[in-house]
């Protein structure tokens, strides 16, 4: 694929501490040669009309979505991934962190995509825009697209991270394995209509209830590890292969983040979650009520933000 504009080579971008970074780390390299930010914010959030300086849309409700898929934020194939990131001028030497508006909610569905997708240099803002502007640090209008060079970025997908109905029923039936809902405990029991129409209510007979607000802090940074191991200890018990499901493949992979950062490293998402799962079928059963294993984790709460329970 052409990539105008584009010079031989750039330096790489800094090194990747890991999955999560803090306001004060980005703030300190801001602007630095292969350092590209990504803000990707949905909804409200995607139209709020202000981002940190020099950051580039990484849209899921556009591009970096399948539309031409029945679920939802279906991840794109390879090519239209590869077509995606370069006309955002990513580079595989660089370094990518990605935010959004709301804290660490659509932000992880970037992150996980870019990992399945073979890039792992990239790495979540923790507390997002949120915490950004609470740190003081500057913001500044929203270009509507981006419009610097192509890059030369290329998908190379891994298998696993993905998973399909197929999958996630061989894990409900699996003693190793254990299937975790981001949605809040309200749809997860079916007492709660769910905000898509023609969706059943309910969970997946087998799954466990872990609402992705639980994984944060009231000020919305991820709690420390110790406590990721613990929530996840609670709702899995001993097992290590985790699977998440949520809305529509993308609070999900909050869950994903939060696993990562406590040290699982089995983990799927499953892409077409309860936008696949819940539409009427005999073939993908149906169960309301608490389920198993679904007790609150001491001194966590349910999230009571609406405009992020959909996802």
């Amino acid at each position: 694929m052409p990539t105008p504009d584009r010079p031989e080579s750039r330096p790489p971008g800094p090194a990747n501490p890991g999955p999560l970074v803090g306001a004060d780390w980005l703030a300190a390299r801001l602007g630095a040669p292969g350092l590209v930010v990504f803000d990707a914010s949905v909804g409200a959030h995607r139209a709020a009309g202000r981002r940190i300086p020099g950051a580039r849309p990484f849209d899921l409700d556009g591009a970096l979505s399948d539309h031409a898929a029945p679920a939802p934020h279906t991840m794109p194939g390879p090519a239209e991934f590869t077509e995606a990131l370069r006309s955002l001028g990513l580079d595989d030497t660089d370094t990518v962190v990605v935010y959004d508006g709301a804290g660490v909610y659509s932000s992880a569905r970037a992150w996980w995509m870019l990992r399945a997708m073979g890039f792992d240099r990239a790495a979540v803002l923790d507390g997002g825009l949120p915490a950004w502007t609470a740190a003081g640090l500057p913001v500044e209008a929203a270009a509507p697209e981006y419009g610097g060079p192509h890059g030369t970025f290329t998908a190379r997908p891994r298998a696993g991270l993905l998973a399909d109905a197929e999958d996630i029923v061989a894990a409900l039936s699996d003693p190793a394995a254990a299937v975790l809902d981001a949605r809040t405990r309200e749809r997860f029991e079916g007492t709660a209509p769910e905000p898509r129409p023609g969706l059943r209510g309910g969970h997946m007979p087998g799954a466990v209830s872990l609402p992705f607000g639980e994984l944060q802090r009231p000020d919305g940074l991820m709690r420390p590890a110790g406590e990721l191991r613990a929530a996840f200890a609670a709702a899995a018990g001993g097992r290590e292969r985790l699977r998440f499901s949520c809305g529509s493949g993308v609070t999900a992979c909050v869950l994903a983040l939060g696993a990562d950062l406590a040290g699982y490293r089995d983990l799927a998402v499953y892409d077409g979650s309860w936008s696949e799962w819940g539409l009427p079928s005999p073939l993908r059963p149906v169960a309301t009520g608490p389920g198993a294993g679904v007790d609150t984790a001491p001194g966590s709460a349910e999230d009571d933000r609406p405009h992020l329970q959909v996802l």
